[in-house]
C-alpha cells in the first residue's frame, strides 16, 4: 500500500453525492470514487479497506458489486449506503453495515471510522482466540516444566499478553457511543 491512510472506495452513481462523501472523508482517508459498478470493480483490490456502496446503480448493481467483491475474497469492509429500505433479501448479503440515505458528514465519518475500528478489533480478537487455543491445547497435554522450557511456548504466551493488551486498548479507545455503534446490531437481534 502506498498510503499510510486507510483506503476508502465510494461507489455512488450520483456524481455530486459521491464527490461530497469523498470530500467529507478525504482529510483522514485515501478516497477513490466510482460512479458505476464496473468502475468500482476495477478500483477495488486488496489495498481497499472500506467500500461505501450504493445498491441501485444503472448497469451493474451494488448487490452484484458486493457479490463480486466477496467472490474475489477481498477482505475489505463493505457498507451499503442506499435509499433502498432493507428487506429480507439483506439476510443473504455479505455486507458489514447497511445504512439508508440521507446521511450527513458526521454519519459518513462515523460509519467509516466504525468499520475500521471493527476490522482492527476483529483481527486482534481473532488472533487472541487463536493464540489462547494453541496455548490451551499445549497446557492440557504437557507438564509445566516442559512448557516453561520451550522457547516457542514462552514466545506464544508473551504474544497472547500483547494481543490481549491491544484488544483492551482498542476497546478503551472506542468511546462508549462508538463502541455501541460498531456493535449495535447485536442489541437488535435475538440470539
Amino acid at each position: 500500500m502506498t498510503s499510510s491512510q486507510p483506503r476508502v472506495l465510494v461507489v455512488e452513481d450520483e456524481t455530486e453525492l459521491a464527490e461530497l462523501f469523498a470530500e467529507w472523508l478525504s482529510e483522514k482517508y485515501d478516497v477513490e470514487v466510482a460512479t458505476k459498478g464496473e468502475e468500482a470493480l476495477e478500483l477495488v483490490d486488496e489495498d481497499t479497506d472500506v467500500v461505501l456502496l450504493d445498491r441501485l446503480m444503472p448497469g451493474l448493481s451494488g448487490d452484484e458489486v458486493l457479490e463480486t467483491i466477496r467472490d474475489r475474497g477481498l477482505d475489505c469492509r463493505v457498507a451499503m449506503v442506499t435509499a433502498v429500505e432493507p428487506d429480507f433479501d439483506v439476510l443473504d448479503m455479505g455486507f458489514d453495515d447497511y445504512v439508508v440515505k440521507p446521511l450527513f458528514r458526521k454519519d459518513i465519518q462515523r460509519l467509516v471510522r466504525g468499520l475500521l475500528e471493527r476490522d482492527a478489533y476483529d483481527r486482534h480478537l481473532s488472533k487472541l482466540f487463536s493464540t489462547a487455543s494453541k496455548l490451551a491445547a499445549l497446557e492440557s497435554h504437557k507438564e509445566r516444566e516442559e512448557l516453561d522450557g520451550n522457547e516457542e511456548y514462552l514466545r506464544l504466551k508473551a504474544e497472547l499478553e500483547r494481543t490481549r493488551e491491544r484488544v483492551e486498548r482498542l476497546e478503551a479507545e472506542m468511546s462508549e457511543g462508538d463502541f455501541e455503534a460498531v456493535f449495535y446490531d447485536f442489541d437488535r437481534v435475538d440470539l
